[in-house]
């Protein structure tokens, strides 16, 4: 039974907001994935992930969000210090995840552990790219994250 669920969110058409499926990219290609561990784009689907969340004791989140911190800086954020990192809106779909969240809250499908490895974006703009700058945080965040698994 899968008991961690990684999922990449982001809006793979708005430059650095897909940050998220291309790191879910990189660790699907990386060969140091623990078992139990589900690897998921969800993309920009919001209330739609619901069902993946059943079951899930841990969840760790990959998505752009706005820190005020240098384009390309990294955090690291804990259960209840996640739905207000999804206060400041990038994209839609960061709205749809926090009403996720609190829908999984009161289904008591919330999973007991709740990880965001968030990057503050340089470009939000359409395009298919990530900016420079995000680009080359892809290397180190991804060795974070399997270290985190």
């Amino acid at each position: 039974m899968k008991t961690t669920l990684v999922l990449g969110l982001g809006n793979t058409i708005m430059s650095d907001d897909g940050i998220g499926p291309a790191l879910i990219g990189l660790l699907q290609a990386s060969n140091g994935v623990p078992a139990g561990v589900q690897l998921l784009d969800g993309g920009t689907l919001g209330l739609d992930l619901l069902p993946h969340l059943e079951g899930i004791q841990r969840l760790i989140l990959l998505d752009a969000v706005e820190t005020g911190q240098p384009a390309g800086s990294v955090v690291r954020l804990c259960d209840d210090e996640v739905p207000m990192a999804l206060e400041t809106k990038l994209s839609p779909h960061q709205m749809g995840m926090k009403d996720l969240l609190a829908v999984a809250r009161l289904m008591g499908q919330l999973p007991e552990e709740i990880v965001l490895f968030g990057v503050q974006p340089r470009s939000l703009e359409l395009g298919t790219e990530l900016s420079p700058v995000v680009a080359a945080v892809l290397p180190g965040l991804t060795s974070r994250i399997l270290a985190e698994l």
